[in-house]
C-alpha cells in the first residue's frame, strides 16, 4: 500500500509540473509576443524621427539660406551707402 501511495504522489506530481511547463510556454509566447511589438513599436518611432529629423534640416537649410541672402543683401546695401 505505501509504495501505491508514494506512486500516486509522483503521478500527482508530474501532473503539477505537467501544468506548469505549460503555463511556463503560455508565459513565454506572450512575452515574445510583447517583445515584437515592442520591437515594432521601437522600428516605426525611429522611422518617425528620422522623417522628422531630415524635415528639420531641410528646413534648418532654407533658413540658413535666407539668412545668408538677407546679410548678403545688408552688405551690399552698406557698401552703396558708402
Amino acid at each position: 500500500m505505501d509504495e501505491r501511495r508514494r506512486i500516486e504522489v509522483l503521478q500527482k506530481r508530474i501532473k503539477e509540473l505537467e501544468h506548469l511547463v505549460e503555463q511556463l510556454r503560455v508565459s513565454r509566447r506572450v512575452l515574445m509576443n510583447l517583445l515584437e511589438r515592442v520591437e515594432r513599436e521601437k522600428c516605426s518611432e525611429v522611422a518617425r524621427l528620422q522623417e522628422e529629423n531630415r524635415k528639420l534640416q531641410r528646413a534648418n537649410q532654407r533658413y540658413a539660406r535666407t539668412l545668408w541672402k538677407r546679410n548678403r543683401l545688408l552688405i551690399e546695401s552698406n557698401q552703396v551707402e558708402k
